[in-house]
């Protein structure tokens, strides 16, 4: 699955409640795991080592950065731990947050709540991992969401990487396995009786196998693994 989060504190709530006018009808939460040695992309590092998974987590940012700039919707980035000051994330364009809750689902719902509280009309949420994703796909999954309840991003691990939503709808949020192949067939059972938009299904990146082929991540990978 390519929405990454941790449990946070209630500290993270009080840093949540800075109220951000609306500036769009649309707001892109955008989840990331704050990038330290040995604490991100781990079952990525278990094959290539915990540098080179870093390196290639912040490669992953930049992209994410990279894509999502270009919307012209509110930005959200909701940091696993902490929020960041002059990181990669400009302020002046995205607005910073921090994700609070129990598991990833409490989190995510945490999140919907919280741009939905301040007037949005639709929000879509994404992870910070995928190198597959397009400033056009996000643009596309707007648009679809204008004429649905909601909008799905398979992944093809059976995850999800894009969730968009005109309400929260709590059950999608809920009993669910997450990081595992029921997460995608859970998600839509619990939208069964609403309008969906499906995307493209795309491969987010959590093994070597995802990425060993893939031209661009050669230069980040230990010798043995180069191709």
């Amino acid at each position: 699955m390519a929405i990454l989060g941790i449990k946070n504190d209630d500290n993270a709530r009080k840093d949540n409640d800075v109220f951000h006018y609306p500036t769009s009808k649309n707001a892109l939460i955008i989840f990331t795991r704050n990038a330290e040695l040995g604490k991100c992309k781990t079952r990525l590092a278990a094959t290539v080592g915990d540098e080179s998974a870093l390196e290639i987590y912040k490669f992953l940012l930049r992209h994410t950065v990279d894509i999502t700039t270009p919307l012209n919707v509110d930005k959200f980035v909701f940091y696993s731990v902490k929020k960041r000051d002059n990181d990669l994330w400009d302020e002046t364009i995205f607005r910073k947050k921090t994700q609070y809750g129990d598991d990833l689902g409490i989190r995510m719902q945490n999140a919907f709540d919280d741009v939905f509280e301040m007037g949005y009309s639709r929000a879509i949420i994404i992870g910070s991992d995928m190198y597959d994703m397009t400033t056009n796909d996000l643009q596309n999954a707007f648009n679809k969401l204008i004429d649905s309840d909601a909008v799905v991003g398979p992944a093809k691990d059976g995850g999800y990487y894009l969730l968009g939503m005109k309400e929260v709808q709590q059950a999608v949020f809920k009993n669910k396995t997450w990081g595992t192949d029921t997460v995608l067939e859970s998600t839509l059972a619990d939208l069964k009786d609403k309008k969906i938009a499906l995307l493209d299904k795309k491969n987010d990146v959590d093994y070597y196998e995802d990425i060993a082929d893939i031209e661009v991540f050669q230069q980040f990978f230990p010798a043995e693994l180069k191709k």
